[in-house]
C-alpha cells in the first residue's frame, strides 16, 4: 500500500449523457501530481450496476463510448501511481430492478438499504442468491483484463438476511430461518463464502492479487472477516457522521492485527455523493496527520464528474495534506505502536460471550468509545484488543462497564496479572457471566445492583478542576463491599425521580447521610461501581474522565511511559520503527467546532507552545530531532526518563528519538 491514496468514486446514473466525454488523460495525470497522489482507486462498476470499460460479463454505461477504466489505468501507471479497481459489490440498480428476488430482505421483508422502489436509492443483494454467480464472472475479467494492483469490493458484510433463498436453506437444513442466532450464524458462512468465491477468481488470473472487501467497520473478535482482506482500509469520514473520535478507535484495534491499513476520509465537507463539497485544506491536513501519527497509511474520498474530468481545486485540496506527507514518510512505514493499555474490546468479548449471535448494534460498545475518548485526551497510549491479543506488552488492561467474563477470558487475563500486569474494571466488568464474583483481586466483593439512578460519586482525591463534592452520575452503579483500599464513595438521592416523588427540575439530590464505596484499589487492579466509560461516551462528564484517569494513573504508577501538558483535544502516539533503530513521537492539536446541525469542523490551525513531553525508555537515546525537518533539538535523558520541550508546533509534528 502507498502512503497517498486517493478513492474516486463514480456513481453515475444512466440518465447522465456524455459519460467520459472530457476525460483527458492528461488533465487526469496533473490532477494526480498536483495532488501528491501515488495510489488511486477508479471505477470498475459503480452502485448503478455499469461497467466503464467494454464488458463481457455486465453492460457498459449507455452513454459511455471508450474505455475509460483502461485509460485511468493507463494514465496513473504512465506517472508510478498504483491503481486499485473499484467493484461495486453489495449493490447493483439496474439489476435490482430486473431480479428483485436477489435482493437481502429483513424480517418484515422489507428490502435492504432502500425499503422499496419508490423511494431514490439503491437496492442490497444478498449473496446467497445466483447474484454471486453473476457477480464472480464480473470479478474474473477485471482482474484478467487489466493490470490493476489490487481491488476494492464494496457494500459487503455478514448481514442476517430473510429473502426466499436464505429462508429456503435454513429450512432445508432444520433451523427457523427467524431466529436472530440462526440467521446471523448463516449470514456469517454466506459471507465467508462470498470471500472464498472472490479469492478463488482473482487467483485464477493474478495470484496474490491485493483485495479489500468494504463492510465500513473492522469487527473486532472477527479476525476471520480481517484476514479475508490483503490489507484493511478503515472507512471514518469525521465529517459525515463518524467524528473525529471514531478513526483513532478503529485504528487502534487495526493496528494490533498485523496488516497493512489505511484511514480512509473524504474531501467533503460532509461525505460521500456530494458533488461541490470542500473541506478547508487545514482539515484534510489534519485528518492525513491523524493517519499516519496512528500507524496508517492516508486515503481521501473524492468523485469524479459524470463527464469525466478532475477537479482541479479537489486536487489543490489534496495536496495541501499529501506533500506535507510525502515528505513524512522515511518515519511512517513498518512501524509498531508503544503502548501501556489494552482496552479490551466490548464487541470482541461479546461475539465471544455470545457465539453466533448478531452484534447488538454500536450503541452497545459505549464503553469502548468512552475509554478511547478519554484515554485520547488524556494522553495515554494504548490498544484496543480482543481476545486473540497477546497481552504481554501491556501494563494495564481496562475492561469496561459491561464486559463480564467467562473461565476462559479470565484465565487469559489472570496469566496476565501473574506476571504484574493490573486491571481496571467498571460497573458489570470483571465479574463472571455465571455469578456474582468478580474474577481478580480489584478490592471489593459484589452485593447486587444499586437501586438508585442517577447516584452521586465523591472521589476521595482532589482532580485538576474538581473540588471536594459529589457530582452526578447518569449510569447505573453497583452495591459493594470494600476489601481493600477506597478511593471514593457513594451517595444516594432520597429516592427516584418518579410521577409522586420528585424535586426541582431533574434529578433529586444527593442524601449526604447515605455513603457506600464506590472506588476501589485491590491488589491485582481497581474497580469503580459506576459504568462511567458510558456516562463518559454520553455525558462527556468532567467528574467521569478525571475519576478515570486518577485510578489510571495510580494503577500505572512510575511506569507511564509518556506525560505531556499538550491540552484535551490534542493527540499523542508513540511508533516504534525497529527497522530503523528509532522511535518517533507524534503530536498532534486541532479543536474542531460544530458547524450546521451535526458537522464537526476544523478551519484555523493555530501554534502550539512550549509543549513539554517526557518518554520512559529503556533504549538510551543517540539523538532527538524534528522530522521531516531534521533539526536536532535539547533533551535530558536521566533514569531512563528522556524530557524535552517543543517551543512551537502547527498541526503535526513528529519528534524522533534514534537509539
Amino acid at each position: 500500500m502507498n502512503f497517498r491514496q486517493v478513492h474516486l468514486d463514480f456513481h453515475t446514473s444512466g440518465e447522465i449523457p456524455g459519460v467520459g466525454s472530457r476525460f483527458s488523460k492528461k488533465d487526469f495525470q496533473k490532477a494526480l501530481i498536483t495532488g501528491h497522489v501515488n495510489q488511486i482507486t477508479v471505477f470498475a462498476k459503480c452502485h448503478h450496476g455499469w461497467a466503464y470499460f467494454p464488458s463481457e460479463t455486465n453492460t457498459m454505461h449507455p452513454t459511455l463510448d471508450f474505455d475509460l477504466l483502461g485509460e485511468e489505468i493507463e494514465a496513473a501507471h504512465e506517472i508510478g501511481v498504483k491503481v486499485q479497481a473499484y467493484l461495486s459489490v453489495g449493490l447493483d440498480e439496474k439489476m435490482a430492478r430486473t431480479h428483485p428476488d436477489w435482493l437481502m430482505r429483513s424480517k418484515d421483508q422489507s428490502i435492504a438499504w432502500t425499503k422499496d422502489f419508490t423511494t431514490p436509492g439503491y437496492h442490497k443483494f444478498c449473496m446467497n442468491t445466483p447474484y454471486l454467480d453473476y457477480l464472480i464472472p464480473q470479478i474474473e475479467e477485471v482482474a484478467e483484463k487489466y493490470d490493476s494492483d489490487g481491488i476494492f469490493l464494496d457494500i459487503v458484510g455478514a448481514c442476517p438476511c430473510y429473502c426466499e433463498y436464505c429462508v429456503r436453506t435454513m429450512r432445508e437444513r432444520g433451523l427457523d430461518p427467524y431466529d436472530d442466532q440462526n440467521a446471523y450464524k448463516f449470514a456469517v458462512e454466506v459471507y465467508l463464502n462470498y470471500t472464498r468465491r472472490v479469492r478463488e477468481a482473482v487467483d485464477k488470473y493474478k495470484p496474490g492479487l491485493p483485495v479489500f472487501h468494504n463492510a465500513g467497520h473492522i469487527q473486532p473478535g472477527h479476525r476471520d472477516f480481517a484476514h479475508a482482506n490483503t490489507h484493511l482500509e478503515l472507512e471514518s469520514l469525521p465529517t459525515g457522521a463518524w467524528g473525529y473520535d471514531h478513526f483513532p478507535m478503529s485504528a487502534a484495534y487495526a493496528r494490533t492485527l498485523g496488516m497493512e491499513f489505511s484511514g480512509m476520509t473524504g474531501k467533503f465537507h460532509q461525505s460521500w455523493g456530494e458533488f461541490g463539497g470542500f473541506k478547508h485544506p487545514n482539515a484534510l491536513r489534519y485528518e492525513a496527520a491523524l493517519s499516519v501519527a496512528n500507524g496508517a497509511k492516508v486515503c481521501i474520498g473524492d468523485q469524479m464528474h459524470p463527464l469525466g474530468f478532475m477537479e482541479n481545486a479537489t486536487y489543490r485540496l489534496i495536496g495541501a495534506a499529501y506533500k506535507e506527507i510525502e515528505k513524512k514518510e522515511p518515519w511512517l512505514d513498518h512501524v509498531e505502536s508503544v503502548a501501556d493499555i489494552a482496552v479490551l474490546s466490548q464487541e470482541a468479548l461479546f461475539y465471544h460471550m455470545n457465539p453466533g449471535k448478531p452484534s447488538p448494534g454500536r450503541l452497545s460498545w459505549m464503553g469502548t468509545t468512552g475509554a478511547t475518548r478519554i484515554l485520547l485526551e488524556g494522553k495515554y497510549l494504548f490498544d484496543i484488543v480482543d481476545l486473540e491479543a497477546d497481552l504481554g506488552k501491556y501494563k494495564l488492561v481496562i475492561l469496561t462497564d459491561d464486559s463480564r467474563l467467562d473461565d476462559e477470558v479470565a484465565g487469559k487475563l489472570r496469566e496476565f496479572v501473574s506476571e504484574g500486569g493490573k486491571i481496571l474494571a467498571t460497573g458489570d466488568s470483571g465479574l463472571y457471566s455465571d455469578s456474582d464474583a468478580f474474577a481478580f483481586d480489584l478490592g471489593a466483593d459484589y452485593v447486587g445492583k444499586c437501586t438508585y439512578c442517577p447516584a452521586y460519586l465523591r472521589p476521595d482525591f482532589e482532580m485538576e478542576g474538581l473540588f471536594d463534592a459529589p457530582y452526578v452520575i447518569f449510569q447505573e452503579s453497583n452495591d459493594i463491599e470494600a476489601t481493600g483500599e477506597v478511593l471514593g464513595i457513594r451517595e444516594d438521592p432520597y429516592f427516584n425521580r418518579s410521577t409522586f416523588h420528585f424535586c426541582s427540575h431533574a434529578q433529586t439530590p444527593n442524601n449526604p447521610d447515605t455513603s457506600s464505596p464506590a472506588i476501589t484499589i485491590g491488589r491485582e487492579g481497581a474497580y469503580i461501581s459506576f459504568k462511567l466509560f458510558s456516562e463518559y461516551a454520553v455525558k462527556g462528564s468532567l467528574i467521569a474522565k478525571r475519576t478515570i484517569e486518577h485510578v489510571i494513573d495510580v494503577l500505572l504508577g512510575d511506569e507511564k511511559t509518556l506525560t505531556t501538558n499538550l491540552g484535551a483535544q490534542g493527540v499523542v502516539t508513540l511508533m516504534n520503527q525497529a527497522e530503523e533503530s528509532r522511535y518517533v513521537n507524534h503530536l498532534l492539536y486541532a479543536s474542531p467546532v460544530k458547524r450546521g446541525q451535526k458537522t464537526e469542523v476544523i478551519e484555523d490551525i493555530l501554534p502550539v507552545y512550549n509543549t513539554e513531553v517526557s518518554l520512559k525508555i529503556y533504549d538510551k537515546p543517540k539523538r532527538v530531532y524534528l522530522a521531516p525537518q531534521n533539526i536536532d533539538i535539547d533533551y535530558d535523558y536521566t533514569d531512563n526518563v528522556l524530557t524535552y520541550t517543543l517551543d512551537s508546533f502547527e498541526c503535526h509534528q513528529m519528534v524522533v528519538i534514534d537509539y
